[in-house]
């Protein structure tokens, strides 16, 4: 709930969900803390005094909502920024809550219960609990309720909870029972350190996962709730699943699944299975609930006896809190990749019953040819060198094969580790594009390439072409003079002729203000006398755009357009400029931020348009169908809306253009000059409603989409 209403502030990257879930597991950790200070220096009845005082104290700090002070996100350090908004925002809260849980098993452990000898009972129903919620919110509660009402009734569940922990406490404090630490003295030992770091890493492992997973399956969809949770409520689901007398599943069995789960993940390397994103979506989460039932299972097998229950729980918390600092927060700053994902695996494997039978000394001896082998793979991709335009297949074959020898030799956990790190470097091999930079940010992994011919440079952002300049001829001689755009910008096409449209409507554009930067390709679409202001999030863009070693577009034809840096959402709308034309082109890989979709945000908008101008957006997307939602925001706030699909004609082999889906928006169809003349269509929203930053159906849209191409629409 609070991170949906952060993302307006912070251009709806899903990163923002990274750093909530470090926050989570930071807080968890005081909270474990707190409980275990608590529980170890008073029994339970002071010991509730003070957690009810310290849940007062919280309670203060509600309704929950954004803390003053946070209105705008600096150009720099923005993880930090996040968090300091999440601890100011909900930190006591939060805080209070996560210490609950250990407390309150604290307290059933010397409540004379019959099952009070196996706490850790209570420990998988608070983390139903908390499956239950996240899976009800995006399906239920979002869908349903607008955030003020959310955070009505978030306030009023507090209140109710308090009120549960004060009849708890009262039933365990007539009790008049010592704590567990006092009552178990002397009988459970001291864990090892070699305890305390199993315990770690066990928990480290899948919690770094989360974050890697949710960042593989929402970079190509939309940085929203319903994507994030998935992984998540798995996640929190595998405590359920094994805090139990008896395990949902037998742990034998998982610890059997582990390598068929690193398996299927080299498998997504393949060329055929990232055309298939609901493939793609079935064998992340499945592979990810695999290996964090495996290391849950492993970590409940090692737990101490109840005596020890607080101490345990501080150790998973303070593993969880290095699993997410990380993936989230230490990955980004130091791969130009995404190389936390297969690193988090492969720690799996090496933390699996039986990987060091034998010693080190044995393992390292078995694993070393692939180990050796990885190394030299990853060697050739530092070093640029280009795999054959004709590796594809040979490329595949060699997975395949690899997947099925690590199959074969899955039960010598010290061959499959290494033939493991072999399969996941060789994946990084692309044979369809030669490297020339590759960056990571905040918002994701930039890559500038060139195609298999050289003719083309391409900004890769993700999966996705976010423009490309052609740099050598046929023949191979360097192109000069002013470059001509390509892909979804090229001439003739959509986007092309809603700018001329609205040029020859008003007679001039004055000014003209595009969302999202990309290689800058759109700036060849000025004319002399016009004033173009381009609003880019991420900084690494602009500096790869106004390089003309790697793109020519701004150099040549808008070397004087500004450029301001930061969320439009914000930046153009706080602006003094008024716009006959806004462009909207601002793309995270394939998914569209959802926050510029809202009404608010055309608010915004239109606050800063000319009484003729236009509004054009970029809908083009593999996973989204965006015209209905899209219409219904422009419908709710008066405007005309077209639309037009189109296929770029007369294609050859060296082509670039690509195939785009655009909306155009005005307050009078006269605005639109002729497109309605030119094959674009007026868009009904039918039943569908304005997006809001309350409600977005992203799942609607995605369903759209595919049953829209199964329908053959």
């Amino acid at each position: 709930m609070f991170a949906k209403m952060v993302l307006p502030r912070l251009g709806g990257a899903a990163a923002i969900w990274s750093v909530a879930m470090v926050f989570f597991q930071s807080a968890l950790l005081l909270g474990y803390a707190y409980a275990h200070l608590l529980s170890r220096t008073l029994s339970p009845g002071p010991s509730a005094l003070v957690h009810l005082g310290f849940l007062a104290i919280a309670a203060a700090t509600l309704p929950v909502g954004i803390a003053h002070g946070f209105e705008a996100a600096p150009p720099q350090g923005l993880e930090l920024w996040l968090l300091t908004l999440f601890a100011a925002s909900i930190g006591l809260p939060f805080i209070a809550l996560a210490a609950t849980a250990p407390l309150l098993q604290n307290w059933f452990a010397v409540s004379g219960h019959p099952q009070a000898a196996n706490p850790y009972l209570l420990y998988a129903a608070s983390n139903l609990g908390s499956f239950t919620g996240l899976l009800t919110y995006p399906f239920v509660i979002e869908p349903l309720f607008a955030l003020r009402t959310q955070i009505g009734m978030w306030s009023l569940g507090y209140f109710l909870l308090t009120g549960l922990i004060v009849a708890a406490a009262v039933i365990v404090a007539g009790a008049g029972k010592p704590t567990i630490n006092q009552a178990s003295a002397g009988t459970a030992s001291a864990p090892t350190i070699a305890e305390r770091t199993m315990w770690t890493l066990l928990a480290a492992i899948p919690a770094g996962l989360v974050v890697a997973v949710t960042a593989a399956i929402s970079v190509d969809l939309a940085a929203a709730p319903f994507l994030w949770v998935l992984p998540l409520s798995l996640y929190l689901l595998t405590f359920v699943a094994i805090f139990r007398e008896r395990a949902w599943v037998a742990h034998g069995l998982v610890l059997k699944l582990v390598p068929f789960a690193a398996v299927a993940l080299v498998a997504t390397a393949s060329m055929v299975v990232r055309q298939y994103i609901g493939v793609l979506l079935a064998i992340h989460l499945a592979s990810f609930l695999v290996i964090a039932l495996a290391c849950h299972g492993e970590l409940y097998r090692q737990r101490p006896q109840p005596a020890r229950l607080t101490e345990f729980y501080l150790w998973t918390s303070f593993g969880g809190m290095i699993g997410g600092l990380f993936a989230a927060l230490v990955a980004p700053h130091i791969f130009n990749g995404v190389a936390e994902y297969p690193i988090l695996v492969l720690a799996a494997l090496l933390v699996m019953p039986g990987a060091f039978d034998g010693g080190p000394g044995r393992f390292l001896r078995q694993s070393s040819p692939g180990l050796a082998l990885g190394a030299l793979t990853f060697g050739v991709i530092l070093l640029r060198i280009r795999a054959p335009a004709n590796a594809t297949m040979p490329i595949e074959i060699t997975l395949i094969v690899l997947a099925g020898i690590m199959v074969l030799v899955r039960r010598q956990l010290a061959w499959f580790f290494g033939l493991a790190v072999l399969a996941f470097v060789i994946t990084k091999l692309d044979p369809l594009f030669t490297p020339i930079e590759q960056v990571r940010s905040f918002f994701g992994v930039h890559r500038v390439v060139e195609d298999r011919s050289g003719q083309f440079r391409i900004l890769m952002h993700g999966t996705t072409a976010h423009g490309a300049e052609r740099v050598r001829n046929a023949d191979g001689t360097p192109v000069s003079g002013r470059p001509e755009p390509t892909t979804y910008y090229y001439v003739g096409g959509p986007i092309s002729d809603a700018i001329a449209a609205a040029r020859k409507a008003q007679g001039r554009l004055a000014r003209v203000a595009a969302v999202g930067l990309g290689t800058g390709s759109l700036a060849c679409h000025r004319q002399d006398g016009e004033a173009w202001t381009f609003f880019e999030l991420d900084p690494h863009v602009v500096r790869i755009a106004r390089d003309p070693a790697l793109f020519r577009f701004l150099s040549e034809c808008g070397p004087d357009i500004r450029i301001v840096l930061g969320d439009a959402r914000l930046t153009l709308t706080t602006s003094a400029e008024r716009y006959d034309l806004i462009m909207l082109d601002a793309f995270s890989s394939d998914a569209i931020p959802v926050h510029l979709l809202t009404r608010e945000a055309f608010a915004g908008y239109l606050a800063h348009l000319t009484a003729h101008g236009v509004i054009v957006l970029h809908i083009s997307n593999r996973h989204m169908a965006l015209r209905a939602p899209t219409a219904a925001v422009g419908t709710a706030e008066g405007l005309a809306v077209f639309a037009k699909a189109q296929l770029p004609p007369n294609m050859t082999d060296d082509d670039m253009r690509t195939a785009s889906d655009v909306v155009a928006f005005a307050r009078d169809e006269r605005d639109l000059g002729d497109l309605p003349k030119q094959g674009w269509t007026r868009v009904d929203p039918g039943s569908r409603a304005a997006w809001t930053d309350d409600y977005a159906d992203i799942l609607s849209a995605v369903l759209d989409a595919k049953l829209g191409r199964w329908l053959g629409r």
